[in-house]
């Protein structure tokens, strides 16, 4: 990966997409979705966006190195336009535990993966560009800015990936896939006709959308399939999760927790927990639990791996 071009490269995506925001009087989200339709072949009335453009095409970028400058365009926008916390980017280094975790779990060299809440399409390109298997990707996303981010800067990047607007709670006619995973929305679902014909439903109050989400999934999981869920570190003890648990335990095990350290979100509040989840497994195993103390810290990550891996070979029946 070579950082000079991703500088230079982000430095030419920058000064468009201000272009664009004071020509059109816009934000700069959909100066970016602007920008990546003129780097695609649209015609620009301007033509410093136009040479910028032809400049970024000289840089030939690898699709790793293009997702890297759009992290860097969401980090700049989120110092003035930031979007709200269930919309963040799913932090890199859970996007590569989360890859790690499909890698070393499905055996198959070829997997069918829905993302439920694609948000900006960062963990998509994060598992696309790294997988050592072939992923034939889904993400269902309800938001109309980030349905459009997502898709245009995946079309930047050449992905191999498709996106559906839709809210991913009301059912869907979807193939089973072999992997679920999700960066899950927290709060409540508004829609209480809706949530009522689900398992998990709160009948005193908004049932949390997180659950919602969690049982939908399991519909389109495939037996023996895994689901990976970035999900608050309440889960299993919030004021609902006497119905979740109920639920869990008919349709999936819980086979593996890892808390997270509450740094990397901000705001103790916003913490999150790494939990994986197999559905209708011929076999129960124990649960792998780890604490992550830091995602920075080698040496914490190699620990990670070695447990882990310790942990599968006594679980060979996965």
């Amino acid at each position: 990966m070579n950082f000079e071009k991703i500088e230079s490269a982000y430095e030419l995506v920058l000064e468009n997409i201000q272009i664009i925001e004071n020509h059109i009087k816009t934000n700069l989200y959909d100066a970016l979705i602007e920008q990546n339709a003129f780097y695609l072949g649209d015609d620009s009335e301007n033509q410093q966006v136009n040479l910028n453009n032809g400049k970024l095409h000289e840089l030939r970028l690898t699709q790793e190195e293009w997702r890297r400058v759009f992290q860097f365009i969401f980090i700049k926008a989120a110092q003035t336009e930031q979007l709200q916390a269930n919309h963040q980017l799913t932090p890199d280094t859970i996007g590569f535990i989360f890859l790690f975790l499909i890698e070393h779990l499905a055996e198959a060299d070829k997997l069918d993966i829905l993302e439920i809440g694609s948000g900006t399409g960062n963990l998509a390109a994060t598992l696309l560009n790294n997988s050592q298997k072939q992923l034939d990707y889904l993400g269902i996303e309800v938001d109309d800015l980030l349905i459009d981010l997502s898709a245009s800067t995946a079309e930047v990047m050449n992905l191999s990936a498709r996106f559906l607007q839709e809210d991913a709670v009301r059912p869907q006619i979807l193939r089973a896939s072999d992997i679920i995973i999700s960066d899950l929305p927290v709060g409540f679902y508004p829609n209480d006709e809706i949530a009522k014909r689900y398992q998990v439903a709160s009948h005193k109050e908004h049932t949390y959308a997180h659950h919602l989400l969690m049982e939908q999934s399991l519909k389109y999981l495939k037996k023996g399939g895994f689901a990976l869920f970035l999900a608050p570190n309440d889960l299993l003890t919030s004021s609902q999760s006497d119905l979740l648990k109920n639920w869990l335990k008919d349709y999936a095990d819980i086979i593996a927790v890892l808390t997270l350290p509450e740094s990397i979100f901000g705001k103790p509040a916003y913490a999150k927990s790494i939990f994986v989840l197999r559905k209708q497994a011929d076999c129960k195993v124990e649960t792998f639990l780890y604490p992550f103390s830091s995602l920075q810290d080698g040496a914490v990550l190699d620990d990670f791996i070695e447990n882990f891996q310790k942990w599968k070979i006594d679980n060979m029946h996965l």
